[in-house]
């Protein structure tokens, strides 16, 4: 079943071990403006019916703050502590650009090699693109090498679970059917690879002749002193006895509670904040050169360093550089598996950040961790203020072309950016400012050139005209130098699909069908059920869920042999608390969609909510 995957799956993605060493928490004028937080989440975590989470504050490169709420496991008083470890999910990656770094350092493996070199179980797919097989270990950690398997399906004990040679070849993955491939050629672009990891794991594993959970320990976690972290699964020897088991979104342990993940680069660390907020804090002394014992500050400048801006608005080797938060410039890596997840997030400058761990699924944890977040940069005061020295007055012909509504473009999420003057200043909205920070609005600020710094983003934003005055495109920079900068044209981001929203966004459903139909007359060839299906999914985000089912409901009319139409249906039903409705619509997806694996996993879904529908009654 979809559901709306905000691009900082690209999400995500999201966090001084000589100053810390292993000192205890207590009180102190930073973190009591913390401690006022605790009573807000209990009741945040009561409204989301979320299990347990935890958190770990650092700020001018030492820890100020731990705290722990909630149980291990439902159906238990089993608490969660300091010590407790999760699933980190895809946080695993930043930590494997960090041993990739080390490596390297020490001369056994050189990162802008093909990684073809060091392969021997399997090697790299043919394909179209003329640079695939000279891929680099640099383009496999920063999303540019251009391979698939975005990521993957979590396994428990019982289950048939692949080798990372099957994983490659897309044997016994439940979404995948095919040998991972190229996309486009590699280099020129950014897509989300958790396959292009598992390339990583195995090239390292056959060149080392180490398995990779046994290498990340003896060069990352060891030096580190990290007691509680680990990349053993649990089916093996080794495994953490202190762990937060997964829960799904209605707070019941999935399986065994305990995911295990062959694809260990991508997604199987274990680990507590307070591990690695120790992480964060010796990346972030090894960048400003002091009191760094494991990193170097050569390696933290090269794994940190943004090499793309395409999509998501900043990558480097392993971390999330898409985040101004606050104005200031971050290195980050979230993960967000099925009941389980967090946020991993470090300043460049000045030692502040934070780690959040939770075991609940994603409508549970969401909420709380984006609270969370948000409060403790508030209360830490880390918000720093734009230059007002850098800034000009907006010329009036400018304003006025910019204003408008725009596929997103800041980090191309589902939705839209629409851009507004208000008392006479101009601001953008956006899904992920929005889904991150609760803010419908950030202040746009001219620096000149058609140029804005916009709040809370890292990069520089400039609209570029033709002949005739008119927006002939955009192009999105971090650095004088232009370095990675993207161009985007017009019509990439202005086109039927924003007349579209704008329809369904701000008219009746009657009068938005009416100019559908119209669109649908002038653009034939657009992808209408996808649109109509993300355009359900984004209503329902912004928790309009009246809108979010008429929505579907047109789209299950003007696409009834679609088996997603009834599905997407189904799971909304679902989530409103329509079962019969919910039933009706999955049995129909179920009859439509040819592949035995969905067909039994949907019958489970209908089973389930059969049970419910009459325990209503």
């Amino acid at each position: 079943m979809r559901t709306t995957k905000v691009k900082m799956r690209v999400l995500s993605i999201l966090f001084s071990y000589a100053m810390m060493g292993n000192m205890i928490y207590g009180q102190s004028k930073q973190s009591q403006p913390l401690e006022a937080l605790t009573e807000q989440i209990n009741q945040k975590m009561q409204k989301h019916q979320l299990h347990g989470l935890s958190v770990a504050v650092f700020d001018d490169y030492k820890m100020i703050w731990s705290h722990q709420w909630g149980i291990k496991a439902s159906g238990t008083t089993d608490k969660i502590d300091e010590n407790t470890a999760f699933s980190t999910a895809s946080t695993s990656k930043a930590i494997i650009s960090m041993l990739c770094g080390i490596l390297e350092e020490k001369g056994h493996i050189n990162l802008d090699d093909p990684i073809s070199k060091y392969l021997k179980r399997w090697q790299l797919p043919s394909s179209e693109f003329e640079n695939s097989k000279g891929i680099t270990w640099m383009q496999l950690l920063s999303h540019t090498a251009g391979t698939s398997q975005g990521g993957f399906a979590d396994f428990y004990e019982g289950d048939k679970i692949p080798t990372i040679l099957q994983s490659l070849k897309g044997e016994l993955l439940p979404r995948y059917d095919r040998e991972i491939e190229f996309l486009f050629e590699p280099g020129s672009n950014w897509k989300y690879s958790g396959g292009g990891y598992v390339i990583i794991q195995m090239a390292l594993e056959d060149h080392l002749n180490t398995p990779l959970a046994d290498l990340v320990k003896t060069y990352v976690f060891d030096p580190l002193g990290l007691k509680n972290t680990t990349m053993k699964q649990p089916n093996e020897e080794g495994f953490l006895n202190n762990v937060a088991k997964v829960h799904n979104m209605k707070g019941e342990i999935i399986k065994t509670g305990l995911p295990i993940t062959p694809q260990v680069a991508p997604s199987g660390m274990w680990s507590t904040p307070s591990d690695l907020a120790i992480i964060g804090i010796e990346m972030q002394n090894a960048l400003r050169n002091q009191y760094n014992k494991v990193i170097s500050h050569r390696v933290a400048k090269r794994i940190t360093k943004v090499l793309s801006l395409d999509n998501v608005g900043g990558w480097s080797a392993g971390w999330n550089r898409s985040f101004g938060i606050g104005n200031r410039d971050w290195f980050s890596h979230g993960g967000s598996n099925t009941g389980v997840g967090g946020e991993f997030m470090a300043t460049l400058e000045g030692g502040s950040g934070l780690a959040i761990l939770a075991n609940g699924d994603k409508p549970n944890r969401f909420p709380v961790i984006n609270f969370l977040r948000n409060e403790i940069v508030e209360r830490c005061n880390w918000k720093q203020s734009i230059n007002q020295k850098l800034l000009k007055e907006v010329p009036k012909d400018l304003k006025n072309m910019v204003v408008g509504s725009y596929l997103d473009f800041l980090y191309h999420a589902p939705g839209v950016n629409k851009i507004f003057e208000e008392d006479g200043q101009l601001f953008i909205s956006s899904p992920m400012f929005e889904f991150m920070l609760q803010k419908k609005k950030n202040q746009m600020y001219y620096v000149g050139n058609n140029t804005f710094k916009i709040e809370d983003y890292p990069n520089n934003i400039q609209f570029v005209t033709n002949g005739n005055s008119q927006l002939k495109e955009i192009v999105i920079f971090r650095n004088k130098t232009k370095e990675n900068k993207v161009v985007i044209q017009k019509e990439e981001v202005k086109n039927h699909k924003t007349q579209l929203i704008d329809a369904f966004s701000n008219l009746e459903i009657a009068a938005a069908k009416q100019e559908y139909k119209k669109i649908k007359e002038l653009a034939p060839d657009l992808e209408f059920e996808a649109i109509l299906n993300e355009f359900g999914y984004i209503f329902y985000m912004e928790n309009n869920m009246k809108k979010a089912i008429a929505v579907l409901e047109f789209n299950r009319e003007e696409h009834p042999d679609s088996w997603n139409t009834y599905d997407s249906l189904g799971e909304i039903y679902e989530v409103n608390g329509q079962f019969q409705k919910s039933v009706k619509n999955y049995k129909k997806a179920q009859a439509l969609n040819a592949s035995q694996e969905y067909k039994e996993r949907v019958s489970l879904k209908i089973k389930e909510l059969e049970q419910k529908s009459e325990q209503e009654f």
